[in-house]
């Protein structure tokens, strides 16, 4: 059998990087998911990629679609590293109508199936499709492993998840060699595991393909008029209907927190709350993510900036910061910061009180503020005095609040509130930055 270095050399990683996440609301109203902000520096799909790169896989296409600028400029930045000299490379892959003229990418299958050409020309014998919108921690190279051990063409990652949550993703049966005997995709009713009736068995989105069966079925899969031209509805169901499918258990594979081993981190920050939590998690004591394990980094594109600064107010009085990130080119300015995380460049100033906050690069909020349980989206300016987090109805008239109670503040909502309550934002105009900043 061929050993991992070998493996990886032959294996290609297909991103999948086109979705919206319209669940992230507002949050993803100029952005594609993967291209958003996560845990003080990354972007979403930084984890992806970093896999990849770790996992010796160092072939990779990115497929995008959906508003793609910030995301293929943030790539272009902070993954040039890669030598193509030594065959490693990180290819853009737009939608650009290259084999059908009338149709942009209609599923995940047909964003595969557009770029079979370039697929093809880079002689791959494995192919990893990967959903670059999940936050988690794995070796695809034991992945593909396990795949050649099981010799079918296909094999799905799963994960245990609870049922209540299921039914965003396919569901699958197996039995006890680890066969997929069953698969349904985002089933209402999704059926429970074996033994465990409060859990059901998920895809992770994350499939490996023998490179010339998948060009096969995604030919038949085109030629089909009444597929939706997508993995998780058509290419899995039928393979599974085939018994050429194989589940990958994620335990195997999992690169695991040091301070905990029990743990299998995966997380589809697919919604605010969700969005919310895993922030959170960053900035608790024990975070069940680890970010800090230099044997498996997380690689990102940063701005050069200077260090993070916390000094006195005017009065003297000193900042206060627990249980958070505080990122570079950050100033703190007499104020206190309990359980957040505050991305680059993010400026508070005197007399505030921020609690199980987010706030995204390059926000400003101005003295005497309290914001809790709060999303401040990048560049959001926040006026003098305004407190947000601790009236619901307040907070869901002027901002995004959802069901969990996380408020979700934009730039659209503060312009919109400078209008229907302009009191708010009384000689706003003489003290707040005029500094240049690019919101992407």
């Amino acid at each position: 059998m061929d050993n991992v270095r070998d493996v990886a050399k032959q294996t290609l990683a297909l991103v999948l990087a086109g979705g919206r996440g319209s669940r992230l609301r507002m949050l993803t109203d100029s952005r594609a998911k993967p291209a958003v902000f996560f845990g003080g520096k990354f972007r979403i799909i930084d984890f992806a990629l970093s896999n990849c790169v770790n996992s010796g896989i160092t072939r990779i296409g990115v497929v995008t679609q959906y508003k793609s600028h910030s995301l293929l400029r943030h790539i272009q930045s902070g993954w040039s590293f890669l030598r193509n000299q030594f065959n490693e490379f990180i290819d853009l892959l737009p939608a650009q109508q290259r084999v059908d003229e009338e149709h942009w990418y209609q599923g995940t299958a047909d964003a595969v199936y557009q770029n079979i050409d370039i697929i093809r020309n880079h002689f791959p014998k494995y192919i990893v499709i990967l959903a670059g919108d999940h936050i988690y921690k794995m070796d695809y190279a034991t992945m593909v492993m396990d795949h050649i051990h099981h010799g079918a063409p296909l094999t799905v990652a799963c994960i245990p998840a609870p049922r209540d949550q299921a039914t965003a993703f396919g569901v699958m049966k197996v039995d006890e060699t680890g066969l997929i005997t069953d698969f349904i995709e985002k089933p209402k009713d999704p059926p429970p595991m074996p033994g465990d009736p409060t859990r059901s068995l998920c895809s992770m989105g994350i499939y490996v393909f023998d490179a010339e069966y998948l060009y096969k079925v995604l030919q038949e899969d085109a030629e089909n008029p009444d597929s939706h031209r997508d993995f998780g509805m058509d290419i899995i169901p039928a393979l599974v209907r085939e018994k050429k499918a194989y589940a990958h258990d994620f335990t195997k594979s999992c690169i695991r927190n040091r301070g905990n081993k029990d743990i299998c981190y995966w997380r589809d920050v697919g919604t605010l709350d969700a969005y919310w939590e895993a922030n959170m998690d960053i900035a608790s004591v024990q975070p069940q993510l680890d970010v800090y394990d230099t044997s498996w980094p997380i690689w990102t594109y940063q701005v050069q900036m200077p260090p993070a600064k916390y000094v006195q107010d005017i009065n003297g009085t000193s900042s206060i910061v627990r249980n958070s990130v505080c990122s570079a080119g950050c100033i703190i300015s007499g104020s206190s910061i309990c359980h957040s995380v505050l991305f680059s460049a993010a400026r508070v100033h005197s007399n505030c009180f921020l609690t199980d906050a987010v706030v995204l690069p390059f926000c400003v909020v101005h003295r005497g503020c309290r914001l809790t349980k709060v999303i401040l989206d990048r560049g959001v300016e926040l006026p003098r005095n305004l407190i947000i987090g601790e009236n619901p109805e307040l907070d869901a008239r002027r901002f995004y609040r959802t069901e969990g109670g996380v408020t979700l503040v934009t730039r659209n909502m503060i312009k919109k509130l400078r209008e229907t309550e302009p009191e708010l934002f009384k000689d706003f105009d003489n003290y707040r930055s005029n500094r240049s900043i690019e919101y992407v």
